[in-house]
């Protein structure tokens, strides 16, 4: 059994829930999103209550995949009904001499080191904004906010010597003694 998806996903007022078949879908003012489960699991929305309920058949109880399926169709539900209410966010932070970020019309450009700069579109739902050496992006959308942040960050993963590259706001890069001339 799931621990995860036994519990039922609570829903604010004001956002809208509609499920038909596999599909579902849950708005709150402009903020749309949508998502299809697999076929082993039972989405319903108890509107009395305000809460979406994952249940897994009696007959698929045992099956190991199933019960994973169970857990994260429930997850991504809840995610989705933060991201309508709350919103998501990162922020990264381009480190360098020289190196850094501008938004110009729908691409991210960024000078990192390279002969030409890098030019990333921004995908369509993401909110961009640049100030000096720190970007920070934020979408209703859990799953495209962090793989547009990975995305940014891998243009030049940060480096331990030095420190510079483009990383998280919040991570801490462990660094590295550099080579030492012993004895001469």
């Amino acid at each position: 059994m799931s621990r995860v998806g036994k519990k039922p996903v609570a829903v604010p007022a004001g956002v809208n829930v509609a499920i038909s078949d596999r599909h579902v879908a849950i708005e709150k003012g402009a903020n749309k999103l949508q998502f299809t489960h697999r076929p082993e699991i039972e989405v319903r929305w108890n509107a009395e209550k305000r809460e979406i309920v994952c249940t897994l058949p009696e007959s698929r109880a045992e099956d190991q995949a199933c019960n994973a399926y169970w857990g994260t169709t429930r997850s991504l539900i809840q995610n989705m009904v933060s991201g309508v209410t709350k919103g998501y966010e990162k922020k990264l932070e381009v480190v360098g001499v020289g190196w850094n970020a501008s938004l110009q019309g729908n691409k991210l450009v960024m000078n990192l080191g390279y002969s030409k700069p890098v030019e990333l579109p921004v995908p369509p739902g993401v909110k961009v904004a640049v100030e000096r050496q720190f970007i920070t992006l934020s979408s209703a959308d859990k799953q495209v906010v962090g793989q547009f942040a990975a995305t940014i960050r891998a243009q030049r993963k940060p480096e331990p010597y030095n420190g510079k590259g483009v990383k998280y706001a919040n991570e801490q890069i462990i660094r590295k003694e550099g080579k030492t001339v012993v004895g001469r």
